[in-house]
C-alpha cells in the first residue's frame, strides 16, 4: 500500500463534528493542514486523534512501527478572509516550493480536486472525499473576496 492513499484514508477517518479537514497537503516529509473546530477542546482531541491515525495509517503501509509524527507542528487561528486566501493558497500550492519541476498545475496530493474555489473550474463532487465544506463563513465564503484561486499560483 502506497503512503498516500493510507494519509487520505486518515484524514477521512478522523472527520468529526467538532473537527473538520477542509484542506491539505501531503509532502514528502510533511503535511499542511486548514481545519476548523468548535472550539479549542475540540481541536486538541481532534488533532490528537488525528495524529495517532496519521502514525497508525503511514506505519502500515511502511511496513513499520514506531515515531512518525514530530512533536514539532505550527498552529495558527486565521482570523480575517485574507489571512484564510493566503492560507489556502500556500497549503494548494505548497508542492510548487518542493519540486525543481512542477508536472502538474494542481498538486494530485493535496485536497485541490475537491476545492471549488478554483477560477474556470466547474462544480466539485465532495462525495467520498477526505474534507469537507467549511462550516464557518471565513473558510466557505469570506476568502472569495480576494480572489478565487489561479493553477498558476505559488506559495510565498
Amino acid at each position: 500500500m502506497e503512503v498516500f492513499p493510507a494519509v487520505v484514508a486518515a484524514l477521512r477517518a478522523a472527520q468529526s463534528a467538532a473537527f473538520r479537514v477542509v484542506h491539505f497537503s501531503v509532502q514528502d516529509n510533511h503535511l499542511h493542514l486548514l481545519v476548523e473546530a468548535d472550539d479549542s477542546a475540540a481541536l486538541r482531541k481532534g488533532a490528537r486523534s488525528l495524529g495517532v491515525r496519521l502514525a497508525r495509517a503511514i506505519n502500515r503501509a511502511c511496513g513499520r512501527t514506531g515515531r512518525v509524527l514530530d512533536d514539532r507542528y505550527d498552529t495558527r487561528a486565521l482570523r480575517t478572509p485574507r489571512e484564510v486566501r493566503f492560507a489556502l493558497g500556500y497549503v494548494l500550492f505548497n508542492f510548487k516550493k518542493h519540486q525543481v519541476r512542477v508536472p502538474t498545475r494542481l498538486d494530485p496530493c493535496s485536497s485541490a480536486p475537491w476545492c471549488d474555489g478554483f477560477r474556470a473550474r466547474s462544480a466539485v463532487e465532495l462525495e467520498g472525499a477526505p474534507v469537507v465544506v467549511p462550516h464557518t463563513w471565513l473558510a466557505r465564503v469570506g476568502w472569495r473576496r480576494h480572489g478565487l484561486l489561479s493553477p498558476d499560483e505559488h506559495p510565498a
